[in-house]
């Protein structure tokens, strides 16, 4: 678009008072940005309320600054990936946002923008998940992205980062390295203008995202991390996939918003039960008493989305590849016999096990060491599923 086109654009989202319905009611009335900036107080009227009329009228005073800022950004263009804005009506606007009360006016997007979204499942849970909570979401991730889905999620760190990683690996996988692939791998939503990245944490997986999949975001470059900002943009993550799968969250919880959000679009609901020791997997719980799916492995989301026969077959082919190069290991450490996979206390290892503790506890910093275990807060151990 030219920068007039630009400036319409912005000037639009950034009205004050005017929300994204407002702005579609107006467009489709007056048929572009544009146009409603060429409209009388009374014609605005017709459509809008007074207040949002009079606002409609006023530039705002940071649209200049806005304005340069967006189109440079467009104007740089990284050498693996796009910079692109996709405006409501656009080709490229996901259709699946349009299933919304307010699908946003503008998406800012950074990554594959030739590519598609296809068949989506949203994988999202706690930022501070168990050692076993991170594992699962990098493997369902990884399976199901393999199996051809693309994987969304928010960019958070906990579950949301690692379903992000392992839907790289997944697609990888399933491309086969090839760099001429149809859709995304994944797809991050985020809560932030698309200049910065919050966590900073995730800034190399964010490039990654971006080389093999999409960065999303419905907010002005430029926008900080602000908390309200997060909540919101869950509806895209649950408007975006078929279903949405919660690996492990707590009773009150921005994954609890989302699955919520997801039922309200008819999307399907997904949880993976835990520990009834363990906070994180409390909110799945209470998801499954309420009618979620009960989750175990990648095909159970699979069987429950309905999706292509094929797909599933894909899944099976790697279990049983999986099962072929499986054997059971007899030198298994005997400590993570008495673990289970619940989180444990050093005093119940010691009971279980019969010894004491300095030798316990130098068994247990082996295993840690070697990924078999992870150490939980509150002196806790949870046994790891080992790849």
């Amino acid at each position: 678009m030219d920068k007039d086109e630009l400036r319409a654009w912005l000037r639009l989202s950034m009205t004050d008072g005017v929300g994204n319905d407002a702005a579609r009611q107006l467009l489709a009335c007056f048929g572009s940005p544009q146009a409603v900036f060429e409209q009388t107080e009374t014609a605005l009227r017709q459509v809008a309320t007074p207040k949002q009329a009079q606002a409609l009228l006023t530039v705002p005073n940071e649209l200049a600054v806005q304005c340069v800022r967006t189109h440079q950004w467009l104007m740089h263009q990284p050498d693996t990936y796009t910079h692109a804005l996709w405006t409501l009506g656009d080709m490229h606007y996901p259709p699946e946002l349009l299933q919304l009360a307010d699908p946003p006016l503008m998406l800012y997007v950074a990554g594959q923008t030739q590519r598609t979204l296809g068949n989506a499942v949203a994988i999202v849970g706690s930022r501070n998940p168990t050692p076993q909570g991170a594992q699962t979401a990098e493997q369902f991730g990884e399976a199901l992205s393999a199996a051809g889905l693309c994987v969304v999620s928010g960019l958070a760190l906990g579950v949301d980062g690692a379903a992000h990683q392992g839907a790289l690996r997944g697609g990888e996988v399933r491309d086969g390295g090839s760099a001429h692939t149809q859709h995304w791998h994944t797809v991050a939503v985020v809560g932030t203008g698309l200049d910065r990245v919050y966590p900073r944490q995730h800034q190399t997986l964010a490039n990654e995202i971006a080389r093999n999949g999409l960065v999303i975001s419905e907010y002005l470059l430029g926008t900080a991390p602000l908390a309200h900002n997060f909540p919101k943009r869950n509806r895209l993550i649950a408007a975006l996939g078929l279903g949405t799968l919660v690996v492990e969250a707590a009773l009150k919880s921005g994954s609890l918003i989302t699955a919520k959000m997801a039922l309200d679009l008819n999307r399907d609901v997904l949880a993976i039960p835990g520990s009834i020791h363990a906070t994180q997997s409390h909110g799945c719980h209470a998801l499954i008493r309420q009618g979620a799916k009960l989750v175990e492995n990648a095909h159970d989301v699979l069987e429950e989305l309905q999706l292509a026969p094929q797909q599933q077959v894909n899944l099976f082919a790697q279990a049983l590849g999986a099962d072929d190069d499986t054997t059971s290991d007899p030198a298994e450490h005997p400590l993570l016999t008495h673990m289970g996979y619940g989180p444990v206390s050093l005093d119940a290892l010691q009971t279980r096990s019969g010894q004491d503790t300095a030798t316990l506890q130098a068994q247990l910093l082996t295993l840690e060491l070697d990924g078999a275990i992870g150490r939980l807060p509150g002196g806790l151990f949870q046994r790891l599923a080992m790849t």
